[in-house]
């Protein structure tokens, strides 16, 4: 465990997060201390185990600006008090969140200021740096667009991405381009009026070990769906009801798994959508078949029928012996059957997801998917690396182990995705023909890199921009799921559903209330 002295309640999740992007899957705890002082030394009691201490000293603030300092020492040998230390300069103006740092020369926030002290000082202990700098927020596009809409030029893009958060020149050109390509596929969409709707089926053949989302297994559960579908349609009901003068965009039935259904009570969901609300203007109808052991030739007719246009055929990976380590249980054999039968039924946009640093996988299994996945010419890649999310099977393995302390097992070694992985990925796209249309990040990513989806021009998945860059409001219906409103001045507030099933179907009618409640 790396732990983290803190002289003050302040900033800990963003020194939690970088911390935590330098070193992997170990585990990193920021401890508050006042005892940490400028002329604090490593060897007074109490911090002979830490890996770092930061400590922030406000020198002058006042209701217009605050001023200040920040000290970063990293531990390389506790024993041998050796330390990378560093100091930078916190001055923000509360009124334009805009501050001077350092040498006053490049204009900043003060947790920025931070931020930048913590990633030099990483930097020169470790001799590493990150594709993404001091970035910790999911969606570095974002920068770049609201940088674009502003006027600004490529140039001046990455001038103040490289400088004020030392992102990798890479990394700066990839959002630029993602950036503008976002802006260009939703040019006709109108925020304002329109609206996207979700939809959630919570059930699975079966949980994958790295899942952190919302599902139950069918087999349990089967019992129980038609009355799920019926309180999707009480929530359908107030959508129609309510949103009747908007304009819905687009449309995703996501999971869990939604082909988990029946083809009847898929005909019956997405029948019962049409019936209720103006579809007329749907410019994308996403349903992720995700898993290949819930895909059936009668499934695929059945949305096809009811005129889905866009769906998913998942591999992950295309190793037998992964798939059954991840708790995904169907073969490679099953998963190329379900796409060349998707394509045999007539959908010509699918996409294949796939995920890097999987437990055991190197970078030739990796060219071996994205060879396998070639024969196959899907429209669209999404390339996603590994992340340990709190609520998986696969962070539950790793506490366990922890707490026996066991801190160094094959699972955990061999969790790593790497920058060759991302680029015989990203080979592997350009050689299919797709181009990057957009990118997030999550917390505890592998190796600290994106997801990334690749697609070809018209074929990109519109929804995965809208739920990413947070630009048009999203109504979610179902178990575990949250809307969205999003204000015409970017503000954003949300309203969530129960995760449990029954919880949720219990206390239908407050769901929908909350909902109301939001849009009022």
């Amino acid at each position: 465990m790396k732990k983290i002295f803190l002289n003050v309640d302040k900033y800990q999740y963003d020194i939690h997060s970088l911390f935590k992007a330098f070193h992997g899957n170990e585990d990193v705890k920021v401890i508050i201390s006042e005892n940490v002082t400028t002329e604090t030394s490593e060897k007074e009691s109490g911090f002979e185990d830490a890996y770092a201490t930061v400590n922030i000293v406000i020198k002058e603030e006042t209701t217009e600006y605050i001023k200040g300092l920040v000290q970063v020492k990293i531990l390389i040998d506790p024993k041998a008090v050796e330390s990378a230390e560093f100091i930078d300069y916190l001055s923000t103006s509360k009124n334009e969140n805009i501050s001077t740092s350092g040498d006053s020369s490049t204009f900043d926030t003060s947790k920025n200021a931070l931020k930048k002290a913590i990633y030099r000082a990483l930097v020169k202990a470790t001799g590493t740096e990150l594709p993404w700098g001091n970035l910790t927020g999911i969606r570095p596009t974002r920068i770049a667009m609201n940088l674009i809409d502003k006027g600004k030029s490529d140039s001046e893009i990455y001038d103040y991405m490289k400088n004020t958060y030392f992102v990798s020149d890479e990394k700066i050109a990839l959002s630029i381009s993602i950036a503008r390509r976002e802006k260009d596929i939703l040019k006709e969409i109108d925020y304002e009026n329109g609206y996207s709707l979700y939809i959630g089926i919570p059930f699975c053949p079966t949980t994958c070990l790295y899942c952190s989302f919302t599902s139950y297994p069918i087999g349990a559960y089967s019992k129980v769906v038609d009355d799920y579908i019926s309180c999707l349609e009480k929530e359908i009901d107030y959508v129609s009801e309510n949103f009747k003068e908007k304009t819905l965009d687009t449309i995703y039935i996501g999971g869990g798994t939604p082909t988990t259904l029946e083809p009847h009570q898929i005909e019956r969901l997405i029948g019962y959508v049409r019936e209720k609300l103006d579809c007329s203007h749907v410019k994308e109808f996403t349903v992720e078949s995700g898993r290949p052991d819930s895909i059936t030739r009668d499934k695929l007719k059945a949305m096809k029928k009811m005129g889905v246009t866009r769906i998913s055929v998942n591999p992950q990976t295309m190793r037998d012996e992964t798939l059954k380590l991840i708790g995904r249980r169907h073969t490679v054999a099953q998963l190329i059957d379900s796409f060349n039968m998707a394509r045999e039924e007539g959908f010509d946009n699918i996409n294949m997801d796939i995920i890097l640093g999987l437990p055991g996988e190197t970078a030739e299994d990796v060219r071996y998917t994205i060879d396998e996945i070639k024969k196959l010419d899907p429209d669209d890649l999404t390339v996603h690396s590994l992340a340990i999310k709190r609520g998986s099977r696969l962070a539950e393995v790793i506490h366990e182990k922890e707490l026996k302390g066991e801190l160094k097992v094959p699972i955990m070694e061999s969790i790593n995705n790497t920058e060759e992985m991302m680029k015989i990925a990203q080979k592997g796209a350009s050689d299919l023909g797709l181009e990057p249309y957009y990118l997030y990040r999550q917390k505890n990513i592998s190796g600290n890199f994106e997801n990334t989806g690749y697609a070809r021009r018209a074929k990109a998945g519109i929804y995965n921009i809208l739920i990413n860059e947070e630009v048009q409001s999203i109504v979610a219906l179902g178990a575990g799921t949250v809307t969205k409103r999003v204000y015409g001045n970017g503000r954003i507030e949300r309203c969530d559903n129960v995760k449990d099933i029954k919880m949720y179907m219990d206390n239908i009618m407050e769901m929908i209330d909350r909902k109301k409640m939001l849009f009022m």
